[in-house]
């Protein structure tokens, strides 16, 4: 039997026995590591049983085989190996995709940064479309989405906008939406009636919490000054808007949508802790990259990912090849069937090319 499934299978026993300890059912954070542990685990404790119990049918059945004259039990033992050794087979397939190392980010809360490109006001109002198409997605899902910070256009687009989705597994299904998204259309302001290109990017980051990225405050320059509305328009007479500076890396986040300046600085703090969160992923992506000695594409947010094209009413993604006529569908949220394919991919690919940190054992 393979290593690891033993290490999985003693784990979750240790794991049985230590969430009936006395001194752990007294520390109830430990108490909901164990428990949230042993959950995750379960899932493969029970494959590898059901693989087990199957490996031994195909060992009872070729006994049989082997030592039996009986025509007739030789032939249901023929049959009874035949199903095993298939389930024995999916069970395999089965156990190896639930030990592809999981996201740690998963299931936290997403946010989402959508910005316009190339094409001018277009652009941003293609962002309006995004937005859109992300709100119904979003309340399909059952999860729920708060603007943290938005700077619109005077015709109805944004020229940034950013927005937090809180709902269980958000960050595994919309980390897929990262990259650049190209819509070709007829621009509401071309009187010449041609096809245009505009652009708008989309980055993705896991809502980081405060002991996820620990800020000092020696580091942070903030800023306040008066909100202002699309064309300069004032929107509010106190400073209430605030702009933080990471003096570290020069990151910086502004945010002006509340009134209250405490409530900007706090959704401007959010969104900065997220982007340094996001940073360090990244340096360890590249490294993982390095050791394998291959490009991470998909961690480039240079790299085109979608397609929307009006006029034939399609919608294209260039990672999976994947092409529907129904762009107007789509754009009213129906993306379950690409993500899927999306995260079919990325599943392939990590079993292909495994975390070099992965280890399907915890310790306690």
């Amino acid at each position: 039997m393979n290593p690891n499934l033993v290490r999985i299978r003693e784990r979750y026993e240790e794991l049985t026995q230590l969430l009936t300890d006395a001194r752990v059912l007294k520390n109830p954070p430990l108490l909901k590591k164990y428990a949230t542990e042993r959950s995750e685990i379960e899932p493969v404790v029970r494959r590898i049983d059901e693989y087990l119990a199957a490996r031994r049918s195909v060992e009872e059945s070729e006994e049989i085989l082997r030592s039996s004259a009986d025509a007739e039990l030789k032939d249901l033992a023929e049959m009874e190996l035949t199903e095993a050794r298939e389930k024995v087979e999916a069970l395999e397939s089965e156990i190896t995709r639930l030990l592809v190392p999981k996201d740690e980010n998963d299931q936290r809360n997403t946010i989402l940064e959508i910005r316009a490109g190339t094409g001018g006001e277009e652009a941003g109002l293609f962002v309006s479309d995004l937005v859109r198409m992300y709100r119904h997605y979003v309340e399909n899902e059952g999860w729920s989405m708060d603007v943290l910070s938005s700077h619109p256009t005077g015709i109805g687009g944004f020229k940034e906008i950013i927005f937090l989705v809180t709902g269980r597994g958000a960050y595994s299904r919309l980390k897929f939406e990262a990259g650049v998204h190209r819509v070709q259309r007829i621009p509401q302001t071309e009187a010449g009636g041609r096809i245009h290109t505009s652009a708008a990017t989309v980055a993705v980051l896991p809502e980081a919490r405060e002991v996820d990225v620990e800020i000092d405050p020696d580091d942070l320059r903030i800023d306040v000054f008066r909100s202002s509305g699309p064309g300069g328009q004032s929107v509010n007479t106190t400073d209430s808007a605030v702009r933080i500076t990471h003096i570290p890396t020069g990151m910086t986040v502004s945010c002006q949508d509340e009134k209250s300046q405490h409530k900007n600085r706090a959704k401007a703090l959010k969104i900065l802790r997220s982007r340094l969160l996001e940073a360090r992923r990244a340096e360890q992506r590249e490294a993982e990259a390095r050791q394998r000695g291959e490009q991470v594409g998909r961690g480039d947010r240079s790299e085109k990912v979608r397609t929307y094209n009006f006029p034939q009413n399609r919608v294209t993604d260039h990672r999976v090849g994947y092409t529907r006529h129904n762009l107007d569908r789509f754009l009213e949220g129906d993306l379950d069937d690409l993500i899927g394919q999306l995260a079919a991919a990325d599943e392939a690919r990590r079993l292909e090319h495994p975390s070099p940190e992965s280890n399907p054992k915890r310790k306690g």
